[in-house]
């Protein structure tokens, strides 16, 4: 699909710019022409008055001179045609390639997606088909077996929400609508929110959330997309750290941008893995994938947030010593 688009832009290309360099030859051309009609006759001229006895030798006509000159001006404007001929086909290729780079890497990702999409759908939408056609061959199913078959499809139908909620969210974010929402914000109230969302899970983990006192800072932004990066950076930090852990809160500011700290001192992430964590459906460890939920879009989802916010986010990690994560975020001027 993209070869034909590749041939169809560059033989564009090459038409604008043969246009230009044509037009541009035809100008040149008559310029040249004229220029030199008026040289040839003018330097006649001097010759006849000076020496008036030459006046009727035809050596001294300008008709010759001016058909030749004509002629090798009319070569070289084509040779010179020629030459902008091959290097506007090398630069119209080379164009037309850097153009449709984009929408080529662009549409590779969406076809990523679609079927990423598609295998996450895939799982739970099969167990929900298999558990619903074991419980029809039941004859007899009991009262027992019936709420335990729909608990199990309500737990595959809340993972299909999940889901779409999260394609939604990456929906909107690129469309980037979330903007018209910005406003006046605290830090503090931010993470003080995020954590209060994210304390029950860290409970049952008895693990602590601990939020150092620091300077609350003023920035702008959408309230609830923040607290929702946040809640996605203290889950992955909570599902990868070990039971009774500490995970560290902390904010500081650094020229005209806040940081803030998240560290945990669980499984940590290995330097391959690091390079693709904000990839969507990507997580480091597929045995680890196992034994967590999740669909691998939390960090693509936080990255995209941040990148709304002219922000960014590192990510620092050594494999069984801690992950650290720092958002930066500007400050309200």
């Amino acid at each position: 699909m993209f070869k034909s688009a590749y041939i169809r832009l560059t033989i564009w290309y090459m038409a604008i710019i043969m246009a230009i360099s044509l037009i541009f030859s035809l100008v040149l051309y008559n310029i040249s022409t004229s220029q030199l009609a008026n040289e040839l006759h003018r330097q006649s001229a001097r010759i006849y008055s000076r020496f008036p006895i030459f006046q009727n030798e035809a050596i001294l006509q300008p008709k010759k001179d001016l058909s030749y000159g004509d002629h090798i001006i009319l070569l070289r404007i084509i040779f010179l045609n020629i030459i902008v001929l091959f290097s506007a086909g090398i630069a119209s290729y080379l164009l037309a390639r850097k153009t449709l780079q984009p929408i080529e890497d662009a549409h590779a990702q969406q076809k990523l997606f679609t079927a990423n999409v598609s295998h996450e759908l895939r799982t739970p939408l099969t167990a929900l088909k298999m558990e619903s056609e074991v419980a029809l061959l039941n004859d007899q199913p009991t009262i027992d077996t019936l709420k335990e078959t729909i608990h199990s499809n309500l737990e595959e139908i809340e993972k299909i929400e999940t889901l779409i909620n999260n394609i939604l969210k990456l929906t909107k974010l690129e469309t980037e609508e979330l903007r018209a929402n910005f406003i006046q914000l605290s830090t503090n109230n931010l993470l003080n929110q995020a954590i209060d969302k994210i304390k029950i899970i860290a409970d049952n983990r008895n693990i602590k959330l601990n939020l150092t006192e620091s300077n609350d800072y003023t920035i702008n932004g959408d309230q609830e997309s923040l607290i929702q990066l946040l809640v996605i950076l203290l889950d992955n930090a909570i599902k990868y750290s070990s039971n009774g852990q500490t995970i560290e809160l902390h904010t500081k500011r650094i020229n005209k941008q806040v940081n803030i700290y998240i560290t945990d001192h669980g499984q940590g992430i290995n330097k391959i893995a690091l390079d693709h964590i904000f990839d969507r459906f990507y997580r480091a460890d597929k045995s680890r994938s196992k034994t967590t939920t999740g669909y691998g879009l939390g960090l693509s989802i936080a990255k995209m947030i941040i990148d709304l916010h002219r922000g960014n986010i590192i990510v620092s990690s050594k494999e069984g010593s801690g992950t650290s994560v720092t958002v930066s975020i500007p400050i309200y001027a």
